[in-house]
């Protein structure tokens, strides 16, 4: 027979994944799905021409770029909210900036931050009143206010860094289906694929050491930087 305590764990732990579900939706008005991040150069190039390609493409850039560094970062970004320091935050805020390798990558970033600062700013269920200091900022990385998004939506750090992942790969294969293309079950196989990485991913994040933190992959800032001029193109990056 379940008991009460165990219904008022089974709600909590349902909320918090409809949190989650809320802050990973495609629906969530970021702007997201206007950035390729470098995908649409390789694609046009022919560096990728299929779902195998795709496959390698999307699983390599989450092992060797995000993991080391959004996804690390975002565990650093998490602490400090915890520790209450936002002098630690900002400066981790900086170096996520800082690491982005093209005036695109930036744009996103930037972009995509301030637009969720302002829908955390409106969502009158929200009190981010203490967070104002964050919020207000000038530049915010995507990855800093997703994670502080997450933090007052009370989710575990697991949570926040696996529903990154899931962000930046959906975001992916919807601009490979587009842009290969690919097929709709290709699509949904690559999606059930390339999740399983997702664990590795963040294994590797959480044990890197401060001075660790960081990486360039030298074709994805070149794909991205390249783009900026790419005569025709459905994507902003």
């Amino acid at each position: 027979m379940t008991t009460h305590t165990d219904s008022m764990l089974e709600q909590t732990s349902a909320l918090k994944l409809n949190r989650l579900l809320q802050l990973c939706s495609a629906n969530l008005p970021v702007g997201g799905f206007s950035f390729s991040q470098g995908l649409e150069y390789a694609i046009d190039n022919g560096w990728i021409n299929n779902a195998t390609e795709t496959h390698a493409w999307v699983s390599l850039t989450l092992t060797q770029a995000l993991a080391p560094t959004d996804i690390a970062i975002i565990k650093r970004l998490y602490s400090a909210l915890q520790d209450n320091d936002c002098e630690r935050f900002i400066e981790w805020n900086q170096l996520i900036i800082a690491s982005r390798e093209s005036s695109e990558f930036r744009l996103a970033d930037l972009a995509m931050g301030k637009a969720l600062v302002r829908l955390l700013s409106l969502l009158t269920s929200l009190d981010s009143k203490k967070y104002q200091h964050l919020l207000s900022q000038q530049h915010m990385s995507f990855v800093s206010v997703f994670t502080l998004a997450a933090y007052l939506f009370q989710l575990p750090l697991h949570y926040a860094q696996s529903g990154f992942c899931w962000t930046y790969i959906d975001n992916q294969i919807a601009a490979a289906t587009k842009l290969v293309p690919l097929g709709q079950t290709q699509a949904q196989n690559l999606l059930f694929e390339l999740t399983e990485h997702i664990d590795n991913a963040i294994n590797l994040a959480n044990n890197l050491a401060d001075e660790e933190v960081g990486a360039s992959l030298p074709h994805l800032a070149m794909a991205s930087a390249w783009h900026e001029t790419q005569y025709t193109r459905l994507f902003r990056s």
